[in-house]
């Protein structure tokens, strides 16, 4: 049987833009006629995505497989490390969760195993496709990480796959990273890499020229391109880091919106079609100075809610929360946010944390619970909330997807917000102000996110925006956006000759 052809994107360090571009080059490889599926071996990420069979895995996979134009499936991704502690992890094998294990314990007992999990993945994916584009990890230059790797060269070997090695000249030393990678590989690892991409330039290229002459003539490797800088993608992340440059983020808008930034936040990728309206500033805060006055306050979910419900209390931002909501501000909890709004959680099988039990902040009267049995699945439904304050959004369509291992239970007759296949799901407050919902992309609803926008406009006696912004539609025009600007600055010549589809 033919396979796919093979192509690895690497980086000299973190966050350079290797999924940006892997997920560029897969869309200008459909867009060229070919059959294209991202792969990742092994991905270290909070922020995931759930296939449409309920599994779980990395967010850019199943952003990727989105910009081929394709469903996503675990064989993109058969490896997804989950950060639950300092050194600790849950490991989530084809979309499953495995267990827990310190960072010694995989890296010395479950790699070995994990090889053969990775390459049966790729195989079958390389049997369904004309292209396979490859990320790697961090750095292929990882001196004490190489013997054991499985996501960077030795998985390029096994797919035999060349690669393109990107650096990001907006952070300096662009040419020191360059070449100090390319010096710290073996021969044959060095043999593989077959071109350079210097990512988020910014200013005038001839005065970069010498250079690139420099480099080229120093590593015998040409530079495929040179991408200049691409404010507002568009396009979702996964690495929890590009909320450094949200955190103080400029603008003005009608609404100020804060996301608390937990330390173990997950999936905060829910509120980006906030940060898409025109009348919304989203700030994420992770201090009591930095709260200011907000007319929404959302907390996002959470790889260890009872730890990060801990960290609320001592920063003083739980206390802080509660005199903004008693002040008429509104609040909405989003999977461990929503467990957090509760009365009771339990944790006795040690399940996210060390502790046992805790209380909640206290807004809905719940408790939750946590099992060893996680939840994942695309679910939909409506809005069926029976509050006076929200009959105007009473059937609107609900579509997004659960990840948790809670269960919330109530402790007194509470409101739903949801009908989920026929189900309660969720939790208004009797004031109507303050929401929680286990459904992640809930604000990825266009009806929903504007008339909850409309009502936090009403309490500050602004008139309603009537046009919905179609989020979904601009997620994909940003795939194309992306390409193009991609593909006006890349060599895809020397790119498929590289590939040998020439």
């Amino acid at each position: 049987m033919k396979q796919a052809s093979t192509i690895m994107v690497q980086g000299t360090a973190s966050d350079v833009g290797k999924s940006v571009l892997t997920t560029a080059l897969c869309r200008i490889f459909v867009q060229d006629g070919w059959k294209t599926a991202p792969f990742k071996s092994q991905n270290m990420a909070l922020n995931s995505y759930v296939t449409l069979d309920g599994k779980e895995i990395g967010r850019a996979q199943g952003v990727q497989a989105e910009a081929c134009g394709i469903a996503a499936t675990t064989d993109m991704n058969p490896i997804l490390i989950k950060p639950t502690g300092e050194m600790k992890a849950q490991i989530v094998v084809h979309g499953k969760p495995l267990e827990e294990m310190s960072a010694w314990r995989y890296r010395e007992e479950y790699i070995p195993l994990a090889e053969g999990i990775v390459r049966d993945a790729l195989d079958r994916l390389r049997g369904e496709h004309d292209i396979i584009v490859l990320e790697g990890a961090g750095s292929p230059a990882e001196i004490n990480l190489k013997d054991r790797d499985i996501v960077n060269m030795r998985m390029a070997k096994w797919a035999d796959a060349p690669v393109v090695l990107v650096a990001d000249i907006d952070r300096g030393g662009v040419f020191a990273s360059i070449v100090g990678t390319i010096e710290l590989l073996e021969e044959d690892e060095r043999s593989r890499v077959k071109g350079f991409i210097i990512n988020k330039f910014r200013g005038d290229i001839s005065l970069l020229q010498s250079g690139l002459d420099w480099l080229e003539e120093r590593t015998g490797i040409p530079v495929l391109g040179v991408i200049p800088y691409m404010p507002r993608l568009d396009i979702e992340a996964e690495d929890s880091v590009v909320l450094e440059k949200r955190t103080e983020q400029a603008g003005t808008g009608d609404l100020d919106v804060a996301v608390i930034r937990l330390p173990r936040i997950s999936n905060f990728t829910d509120f980006d079609p906030l940060e898409a309206e025109p009348d919304v500033l989203v700030r994420y805060v992770e201090s009591l100075d930095q709260l200011g006055q907000p007319d929404v306050i959302l907390i996002p979910g959470s790889k260890n809610t009872m730890e990060d419900l801990l960290f609320l209390k001592k920063t003083g931002l739980a206390e802080a929360i509660a005199n903004h909501a008693a002040s008429g501000c509104y609040v909405g909890g989003i999977c461990g946010g929503y467990q957090m709004l509760g009365q009771k959680l339990y944790d006795p099988h040690q399940v996210e944390s060390s502790i046992g039990e805790s209380e909640g902040l206290g807004f809905l009267p719940l408790s939750t619970t946590f099992n060893t049995h996680k939840r994942t699945e695309r679910v939909s439904g409506n809005v069926s909330c029976g509050h006076p304050a929200w009959t105007d959004m009473q059937g609107l369509a609900i579509e997004g997807y659960e990840i948790h291992m809670g269960q919330t239970t109530p402790l007194a007759p509470v409101l739903p917000l949801l009908s989920i296949n026929g189900q309660d799901e969720g939790s208004i407050s009797e004031e109507g102000r303050i929401f929680g919902t286990y459904v992640h992309g809930i604000f990825h609803n266009d009806a929903f996110r504007r008339q909850y926008l409309n009502k936090v406009r009403a309490r500050k006696n602004l008139a309603p925006i009537e046009e919905i912004l179609p989020f979904r539609s601009r997620q994909l025009e940003a795939f194309d956006r992306l390409a193009g600007h991609v593909r006006a600055h890349l060599d895809m010549e020397k790119v498929y000759s590289i590939l040998h589809k020439q």
